[in-house]
């Protein structure tokens, strides 16, 4: 099944309480979609550089210190920072003790377990229609991938028969729109149904403000609003997301339901800095890795992992971390839904 995300109730069904909607069955994945294992290969193939570093560190023949030490440069190599290199050493050693593993190898797989539990809380699937029309806010760095990305998302809602409205809110980059454009275009092409609402040079508030009011008005399922890419430390710029988002609230007041940072998966320990800061400026939802068909060494997932459980148990009010997307590509299908435990047999090689 395409656990992409989980569709909202039918129409005049009952209120459903949280459990039963997590049980929901997800859409099926588009005729021409790849198969799940076709698009894991590609992604093993974007780690492929960090797995063989790993990957060496097993081909001896003792479980000793020396192992140890080549495994924590190992994974400080793959960027996934000294605390969280630490926290998966430590949670290898226990479980080598507990099962009494003799040979390399199998602390390869007893790693391999201790990454996907880490991982493991930021796996959770974007839940569509629990508040009636979802509206989601799109942010992230200059060159990130947003517009991509968020066309790609449009084209898998529309498959799933969701309707969807585009809110061009980077006004002053032409191009965006333009992108938004041709994915809706796609999506017309196909049978589907996205709208844009844009402006050129426009206020970028007002833009997501109409959209919100649009797509309430006009029963979309989704509303998407991108923004211009900018860096945490443009504090006037950052402002600027405050503003869209408070408007958005304004014309609903429960929305964005959603707050998604779009980070390259390239940027390496960078990637957790734009995470807080983001976060600390919005209260971030999910996030979308993209970029991790090149040289992406994707240890920085155990960063952010890490992280999200310090952040969780110091916020608890706020709603949980989830990595909701990976990207390994260009096309629709690189698009996929995060599995912890497929991530992290393919950055262990």
């Amino acid at each position: 099944m395409f656990s992409f995300f989980r569709k909202k109730p039918a129409a005049g069904a009952p209120p459903v309480n949280a459990p039963e909607v997590a049980a929901e069955t997800a859409p099926e994945p588009a005729a021409d979609a790849p198969s799940r294992p076709g698009w894991i290969a590609r992604l093993r193939g974007g780690l492929r550089k960090t797995g063989s570093n790993l990957a060496q560190v097993f081909t001896g023949t003792r479980i000793d210190d020396a192992l140890y030490e080549e495994l924590e440069a190992a994974l400080l190599m793959a960027d996934a920072g000294p605390t969280a290199t630490q926290h998966l050493l430590d949670d290898l050693k226990r479980r080598v003790r507990d099962v009494r593993a003799s040979e390399p190898q199998a602390v390869k797989t007893l790693l391999a377990e201790a990454l996907a539990d880490l991982l493991a809380p930021l796996e959770r699937p974007l839940e569509i229609g629990r508040s009636g029309c979802t509206v989601m806010m799109v942010v992230g760095v200059n060159g990130a991938g947003k517009t991509t990305s968020i066309g790609k998302l449009a084209c898998h809602l529309a498959d799933a028969q969701q309707s969807v409205l585009l809110a061009a809110a980077d006004t002053f980059r032409a191009a965006a729109r333009e992108q938004l454009a041709a994915w809706a275009d796609r999506v017309g092409a196909a049978g589907g149904k996205v709208e844009i609402v844009s402006q050129q040079g426009g206020d970028p508030a007002a833009v997501a403000y109409d959209a919100v009011v649009a797509g309430r008005s006009r029963g979309c399922d989704v509303v998407i609003a991108d923004t211009a890419g900018r860096l945490p430390t443009q504090l006037h710029l950052m402002e600027e997301l405050k503003k869209v988002q408070r408007v958005i609230t304004k014309a609903d007041p429960q929305a964005p339901h959603e707050v998604l940072l779009v980070v390259d998966g390239n940027t390496g320990q960078n990637a957790l800095a734009q995470v807080r800061a983001f976060d600390t400026a919005l209260g971030l939802t999910g996030l979308i890795i993209t970029k991790l068909d090149g040289t992406a060494k994707g240890g920085v997932l155990a960063a952010i992992a890490l992280w999200a459980r310090e952040r969780a148990a110091v916020q608890p009010q706020q709603r949980p971390l989830a990595v909701y997307f990976l990207g390994v590509g260009e096309t629709l299908e690189d698009l996929q839904a995060f599995r912890a435990a497929e991530f992290a047999q393919a950055l262990l090689g």
